[in-house]
């Protein structure tokens, strides 16, 4: 199955870039002998709109662009469920099960995702209900994916 990361903006040169390409890199070499491809980036452009519900319209129209038709999709969202790292590997894991050919995540710009992307969701899941840059939930969600493939792995990484 391949994972794909579908987030608004561009990570700038520097720390979160860095640590986000490192874990993308161990999700890809731990995720072959699970049946993971990826995972694959793909950046949407920031909207230049003034109203925030014009930019969420227009950043959510480039996700659901990117999207493949067969994929499941997770939208990652404040207001969504709360999940454990094995909760999130269990998912992956039941999803490759069944066939599925990709799971997205969709990681929305500084206003959130548009209703839209939010409709097209399968799941809303949350990393806590703070706030967090969405550059910064790049790096996360990249780092669950890694933890996941470990989990899946019996690999020691994950220690709960």
């Amino acid at each position: 199955m391949r994972l794909v990361i579908i987030a608004v903006g561009r990570l700038k040169a520097g720390p979160e870039r860095e640590l986000c390409a490192r874990y993308i890199d161990r999700t890809s070499k731990g995720g072959r002998a699970l049946g993971l491809t990826g995972p694959d980036v793909l950046e949407i452009a920031e909207s230049p709109a003034r109203r925030a519900e014009d930019r969420m319209a227009e950043e959510g129209a480039g996700i659901l662009a990117g999207l493949a038709t067969e994929t499941a999709v997770f939208g990652l969202d404040p207001r969504g469920v709360e999940m454990s790292s094995e909760q999130l590997a269990a998912d992956i894991a039941a999803l490759r099960d069944r066939g599925v050919r990709a799971l997205s995540f969709l990681i929305g710009g500084a206003d959130g995702l548009s209703e839209a992307a939010r409709g097209r969701a399968d799941r809303l899941i949350a990393f806590g209900r703070a706030t967090f840059p969405h550059q910064l939930v790049r790096v996360m969600m990249a780092e669950q994916l890694y933890r996941a493939t470990t989990i899946l792995a019996g690999h020691p990484y994950h220690k709960a």
